[in-house]
């Protein structure tokens, strides 16, 4: 098989049957172990087959993590500003096929075009910032409390890691993960989700064209119960890093926990945007329907709550109404779309569920409610964008994840309300606070629960040079992207140099040691 996976034409422009793509272990594509295959469809046709993919089986998982094993010596040893140089080179080769991977990921899973960009650029961003690590990868050096002698401390790698990524950043949360394991000296077995095996192949192979020794990376597709599994159980695998839902999160790092491996789950999020009184009540209404509408609401962060200062309800909810009534609707590669179908068609009937569900509670359905499966509609997964108001906090829809394109609207009293609403959720990722008032901004920084806090901005748009991650149910407490991701992928070493030529007891020779030479 080829070792450049280039993007299949449309079925509209080439006649040709869909391409049947391997796993890719040792530097190649390989067939499945098991010989068997899955379609991936576009979500906006779903007579469109992307593409045939390997349905693999433990078997294939144990091919990867033998040659990640094999590869490990070598790539830990490559000085680390070398193996930088490489992820350099692969910031270069995303930036040349951008729109290739860009249009690619729109038809394998939804995202409107211009979306998909930012996809792909926030890859581009992250391999440069990581790069940059390279030369970095920082220790400490401190004073010793004993005379002739070096105290240092040292990262690292921790030798094979898994990675299981999700389906809603195909190319951007997988560069999340193998880019910081990469440039700490781990190699790499990563399980893409089954939505969107292309673009995890064609990322994964870009990264083994710009120089990355075979076995360094490998990726296996199939399911989560067969391949997912296989990675956490294989005992040489020294620490996983999954995004994924809760229910998976909590299966995986309970069963890390009883094998003694680290894990760092990025999970849930039931995000808000508080607008209060004195708002720029127009950015407030654009940040809301971008945070709750962008990418369909498929995002851990998107803005599912928007906590409303009753002085500002009503013109508030007439104003959103309009603009969610006025957006377009349809296939992410055509002009002027600004909201795609949702990934398959059982997160279809999920959404469209929550929709009911928020009926029965007794919200009123503002605008939308609707899957919509007539004309340009018929052959893809389209929900209408829809919108609650008279939300109650305690209400499901408030409470539980949708990821769709569905938001609820709660009215509050005051500032502390809005605050104790914003937190009164499980989960804890990106809360956001609009209002003029520096006070009550910096209060805000302070007393909302969750790891990422935006003022005047909506819940989304995080950016990789500062931590990713929350608190809560939304995940373990690790973090991704920054500094901080390093730390997911290192061990620390402590080193200490006696020089002195005798023994020295710490913690005992220590008395009548000031003004000694």
């Amino acid at each position: 098989m080829s070792t450049t996976t280039k993007a299949p034409e449309t079925s509209s422009t080439k006649a040709d049957k869909p391409q049947t793509y391997g796993n890719y272990i040792n530097g190649r594509q390989v067939k499945s172990k098991s010989g068997e295959t899955f379609d991936s469809f576009n979500p906006a046709n779903k007579n469109e087959i992307i593409g045939h993919f390997a349905s693999s089986s433990p078997e294939d998982v144990k091919m990867a993590i033998d040659a990640a094993e094999k590869a490990f010596h070598g790539w830990k040893h490559t000085p680390a500003p070398h193996r930088a140089e490489i992820i350099l080179k692969a910031a270069h080769l995303l930036e040349t096929r951008k729109e290739e991977l860009a249009r690619t990921m729109t038809r394998e899973m939804g995202k409107v075009l211009k979306e998909a960009r930012g996809d792909v650029q926030e890859a581009i961003d992250m391999a440069k910032y990581i790069a940059g690590e390279g030369r970095r990868l920082v220790g400490q050096t401190v004073p010793s409390e004993l005379p002739m002698k070096f105290a240092m401390s040292v990262r690292q790698p921790l030798g094979i890691v898994g990675l299981i990524t999700p389906w809603n950043f195909p190319i951007a949360i997988p560069s999340w993960k193998i880019l910081p394991a990469l440039v700490a000296g781990n190699t790499i077995v990563i399980k893409p989700a089954s939505d969107t095996p292309l673009c995890a192949l064609m990322f994964v192979e870009i990264l083994n064209e710009a120089g990355l020794p075979p076995g360094v990376l490998n990726l296996v597709t199939g399911s989560g119960s067969k391949v997912g599994n296989a990675i956490v159980e294989d005992p040489r695998v020294q620490a996983i890093s999954l995004t994924g839902s809760n229910e998976v999160g909590r299966h995986v790092a309970g069963r890390c926990g009883q094998l003694m491996k680290k894990v760092s789950c990025e999970l849930g999020g039931k995000n808000a945007i508080c607008v209060m009184d004195d708002a720029d009540i127009d950015l407030a209404l654009e940040g809301a329907l971008w945070g709750a509408f962008g990418t369909a609401g498929q995002r851990c962060t998107a803005a599912s709550r928007v906590i409303v200062h009753k002085a500002r309800y009503e013109e508030f909810c007439e104003k959103f109404k309009k603009m969610t009534s006025a957006l377009k609707l349809g296939n992410g590669l055509h002009e002027g779309v600004e909201v795609g179908p949702v990934v398959n068609k059982a997160q279809l009937e999920s959404v469209h569920e929550y929709v009911e569900i928020g009926k029965k509670e007794g919200a009123k359905l503002l605008c939308g409610g609707n899957i919509l499966s007539e004309g340009e509609f018929a052959n893809g997964f389209f929900h209408e964008p829809t919108v609650f108001c008279d939300v109650k906090p305690d209400m499901r829809i408030a409470q539980e994840e949708i990821f769709g394109p569905v938001t609820a609207i709660i009215p509050v009293n005051d500032f502390d309300e809005a605050i104790a609403v914003a937190n009164g959720t499980q989960f804890g990722l990106s809360l956001s606070m609009y209002t003029r008032d520096i006070n009550r901004a910096f209060r805000a920084i302070e007393d909302l629960e969750s790891g990422i806090v935006y003022i005047n901005a909506p819940t989304i748009g995080a950016e990789i040079q500062l931590p990713f991650g929350g608190v809560k149910q939304t995940g373990n407490g690790h973090r991704e992207a920054g500094t901080s991701a390093i730390d997911q992928f290192t061990e620390w070493k402590s080193v200490y140099i006696d020089y002195s030529g005798r023994l020295q007891k710490a913690q005992i020779d220590t008395d009548d040691l000031v003004g000694k030479e």
